[in-house]
Order: structure tokens, then C-alpha cells, then sequence
């Protein structure tokens, strides 16, 4: 993406590329970017907002902890706080949260977690494709985004920028919105891939 577009304009494309990519139906799902280091702001899509209509308007200030900063017409996310937390923890500077059936699948048949090995794909993700297994994390849901992001903070592994929630979908980050939507495609090839395999083997 052009260096020239804003932060609230590459976060509002990103929005209706995953929505384009069928990942955020309605209003699912959310984005978010740093867009300032100290102190720590984030910027977080909208909530109520369908992700095919997002636009610059939709991306909300939020302090380090994913709370509004005064004066705005929007709403963030319920789950800028998840948001929040995953920036801290692993030193993020964007976060996707897309509810992909992949990744309910996935979560669903491996709650444990989810290993990946031996697949070129997962150079997408930062990892090695050969002479590595990886563990994609597995949490349970919550509607208490506090409980929630204590569950995947706790879960995190730093090999992998990947976090399945049990029945609702999964959270990807990266250096850059354009690097966190990337690594969301790939981390999507790779669970459908493992969900296929497993029923070709069992063919």
C-alpha cells in the first residue's frame, strides 16, 4: 500500500479486503494499527460498522488499554481491549481479528492446539517450512474481553503470530496492517490445509 495513505484510510481497505475475502460477515471481526508510540494510541475499527461499508471515519483513538479517547463519533470494538493486549505481549503493531471457518474448525478438532510442519506456506507466517513443528494456541471464548485477553496472553507463543478463540475465530499479528492481513491469509491456507489433510488421510 502506498506510504502516502493514512493510517485510518489503510485500516478501513484492510477492513473490506477481509471482508471481500469472506472472514468478516456484517460486522465481524476487527482491525487495529499503532498509531502512536508514546504514548501508546491505537486505532481500532468501528463497532456496529458492516466491514464492506468501513471508511476512514470508522477508525476510533484508543489509550494503550484499548479504551476510546474523548470526543469521537464512534465506538471501538468490544474487542479493542484483546487488541490491546496482544500489541503489549507481542510487541504487535497491527492486529487482525477475522472469524474464518478455518479457524472455528480447527479449534474444534484440535482444542489443545493446532501443529503446523512441513508446509512452504508457513514462511508466510515468519516460521521455517521444514525442520520445525509449530503450535497454533487454542483458547477458550469469553464475552469478558479482560478474561479473554488474560486467556490469550497466557497462551501466547512467540514462535507463531497466531491465536485460535474456541468458536469464534482467530487473532493475527504482524509489524504492519499490511503484514498482520498477509499472515491472515496464510494462517488460513494453513488450518484449511491441515482440515483437508487430515480428511484425505482418513480416505
Amino acid at each position: 500500500m502506498a506510504s502516502d495513505v493514512s493510517l485510518p484510510e489503510m485500516l478501513a481497505a484492510t477492513a473490506r479486503q477481509l471482508y471481500e475475502l469472506g472472514w468478516m460477515r456484517g460486522t465481524s471481526g476487527n482491525v487495529s494499527v499503532i498509531a502512536q508510540a508514546e504514548p501508546l494510541q491505537l486505532l481500532v475499527s468501528a463497532s456496529g460498522i458492516a466491514k464492506y461499508s468501513t471508511q476512514p471515519e470508522h477508525a476510533v483513538a484508543t489509550d494503550a488499554q484499548g479504551l476510546a479517547l474523548d470526543g469521537q463519533k464512534h465506538m471501538p470494538s468490544a474487542e479493542a481491549r484483546v487488541h490491546a493486549a496482544i500489541v503489549d505481549a507481542a510487541g504487535a503493531q497491527a492486529v487482525v481479528h477475522v472469524h474464518a471457518m478455518s479457524s472455528v474448525l480447527a479449534a474444534t478438532r484440535w482444542p489443545e492446539g493446532v501443529v503446523l510442519a512441513g508446509v512452504e506456506q508457513l514462511k508466510g507466517l515468519g516460521c521455517s517450512a521444514e525442520g520445525e513443528r509449530y503450535t497454533v494456541p487454542v483458547v477458550a471464548n469469553s464475552q469478558d474481553m479482560d478474561h479473554l485477553s488474560d486467556r490469550i496472553r497466557r497462551a501466547l507463543n512467540p514462535e507463531m503470530p497466531v491465536v485460535l478463540v474456541a468458536d469464534h475465530g482467530m487473532y493475527v499479528w504482524g509489524s504492519s496492517l499490511e503484514d498482520a492481513a498477509n499472515r491472515t491469509e496464510s494462517a488460513d491456507w494453513l488450518l484449511q490445509h491441515v482440515l483437508l489433510q487430515e480428511l484425505v488421510t482418513r480416505a
